[in-house]
């Protein structure tokens, strides 16, 4: 039932890199409530192990990061957006500094790192392997500092409030109470979906609500089928699915099958720092051939005292699991890990629906293309974050706050207030629906295998239009709505493209360089 009504000149749905930054650019021009689904901290911000890249050294240019970014999207970038990306990134960066950040150094001077895919040195890191954190620390704290930002954590939105074609504001799920605000611009930075798989290195609070509510309103969503898989993340009985940053693979780790031997260079001359698409199939390749649950990455190799300092949180994760990674080889397997396509955008944040506009994992700027570059993600949060603010305050400047009519609000408390779900087994269906998308809109996938998906996925439609207030529901209902879109997504691209990896059509296809495309009020799919 709804219990309160409030009003903001800005609504941040999100509080990890990407809404932070968005609502740091808006909190000199009017109020910002910021909404976060856990506590403060909990984003995949937070997890984001490897570093930020950045063209800050003094061997690299924008230049050259903007061709690594362009490969390893397999030529479907948007590269007016990759420029932007490389070039804004380093004012972004030197701002974060002057702000309190605090990146690992050699000396006095800024310690880069490479990683895959990565033709130079440009990967700033904190504590090794604790940059998300770092950045998060830093954004809180400066988001602290403004007396015109509002915090509510612990809030889920149910959905967004559109009236007369422009999303005017959300509905917020806060305890037992339903809260509508109301803003003159809304502000999308809900992260990614990978949840809806059964292997993840995401948070759990990564279901996709952001994608879902934005369809479900109405917006354009485009390039769902690109989920990547990272290739190394923990496999060990128990033990949560902990990502293994890719710096390890850029500072010499090697990959090795079952049998301990090393196979990379048999599927690509980059070996262990080819690109993240091809060596998580490379692995799934190799565990299929090996009979194999996993693989192993192995350090060794490396200097002892090396490894300890630059990977401490790996370090004495895997210790807490009698993996010693300085002795031991580790075993590992791929996992969901980051979405490229979301809520379509154009380059300053703004999505079809008026009112909306959405930054950071969400979104589809199309600046990752068929496939993410290793630590582009926490750069494309502060750059598009802070550029999807600074067009919100624009946009803000020419509307006034608008609520909805009485008999719209007890319309809409009517639906929030109904639930027909009682007996319904949440979690049984929530993990079925995991296990379905990870064998059949996996890492490798055919006709046969996502038709299978979505027939599994069609049982469940019901669940979509019926109304509850039980976050655990809607949650399931966002990730069903997310799967759908996916799977549906992937069977348009009779192709493959960077993460896209279809067995039935192994090479590009005639039409690859157009995108795939949904909207609901079309109620179909399309390239575009």
């Amino acid at each position: 039932m709804i219990t309160s009504v409030q009003k903001a000149d800005f609504l941040v749905v999100g509080g990890g890199v990407a809404g932070l930054r968005a609502a740091i650019e808006l909190a000199s021009k009017g109020s910002v409530i910021v909404l976060t689904k856990g506590k403060p901290t909990e984003s995949s911000t937070e997890y984001a192990q490897g570093g930020v890249a950045v063209a800050l050294s003094d061997e690299d240019k924008v230049g050259i990061h903007y061709e690594d970014t362009i490969k390893a999207g397999d030529g479907l970038c948007n590269e007016e957006g990759v420029r932007i990306l490389v070039e804004e990134g380093p004012e972004r960066i030197l701002e974060l500094i002057s702000w309190g950040a605090e990146f690992d150094k050699e000396g006095s001077r800024l310690s880069f790192a490479r990683e895959a895919a990565h033709s130079r040195k440009r990967i700033l890191h904190s504590k090794g392997d604790s940059t998300g954190r770092e950045i998060e620390r830093v954004l809180i704290s400066k988001a602290r500092s403004f007396s015109s930002i509002t915090r509510y954590d612990f809030a889920f939105t149910v959905d967004l409030i559109v009236s007369n074609g422009r999303c005017i504001g959300a509905s917020v799920l806060r305890g037992n109470e339903v809260i509508n605000i109301f803003a003159k611009a809304v502000i999308l930075a809900t992260g990614g979906a990978g949840q809806i798989f059964s292997r993840t290195t995401n948070p759990s609070i990564a279901t996709g609500d952001g994608m879902a509510i934005a369809y479900r309103a109405g917006a354009l969503l485009a390039d769902m089928e690109f989920m990547q898989f990272h290739p190394t993340t923990l496999y060990y009985p128990a033990a949560p699915q902990f990502l293994l940053s890719e710096a390890m693979r850029g500072e010499g780790a090697l990959l090795r099958n079952i049998n301990k031997k090393r196979f990379m260079p048999e599927y690509h001359e980059m070996a262990e720092l080819a690109s993240r698409d091809t060596v998580a199939r490379a692995i799934v390749s190799e565990m299929i051939r090996t009979k194999a649950r996993h693989v192993y990455l192995d350090l060794t190799h490396l200097d002892k005292g090396f490894i300890k300092k630059r990977f401490p949180m790996i370090y004495s994760t895997c210790l807490r699991f009698d993996i010693d990674i300085t002795e031991d080889l580790i075993p590992v397997s791929p996992a969901a890990h980051y979405i490229m396509g979301g809520v379509r955008t154009n380059l300053d944040g703004q999505t079809s629906l008026k009112g909306l506009y959405a930054a950071g994992e969400v979104a589809c700027t199309g600046v990752h293309g068929a496939n993410r570059l290793a630590s582009n993600s926490l750069l494309e949060g502060l750059v598009y974050g802070a550029r999807t603010g600074m067009r919100a305050v624009k946009y803000a400047g020419r509307v006034k706050i608008e609520t909805l009519a009485k008999s719209s609000m007890e319309k809409l408390n009517r639906e929030l207030s109904s639930d027909s779900l009682k007996k319904f087994d949440i979690e049984k269906t929530r993990s079925l629906l995991r296990r379905v998308m990870w064998s059949k809109t996996g890492i490798i996938r055919c006709k046969k295998s996502l038709d299978s998906a979505k027939k599994r996925l069609s049982e469940w439609d019901f669940l979509k239009s019926l109304p509850s207030l039980d976050r655990r529901i809607l949650e399931l209902k966002n990730m069903i709505t997310v799967a759908n879109l996916m799977t549906e997504s992937a069977l348009l691209r009779e192709g493959s493209a960077g993460a896209h990896y279809r067995s039935d059509f192994k090479e590009r296809g005639v039409k690859w360089q157009r995108h795939t495309a949904c909207r609901k009020d079309r109620g179909s799919y399309w390239l575009r």
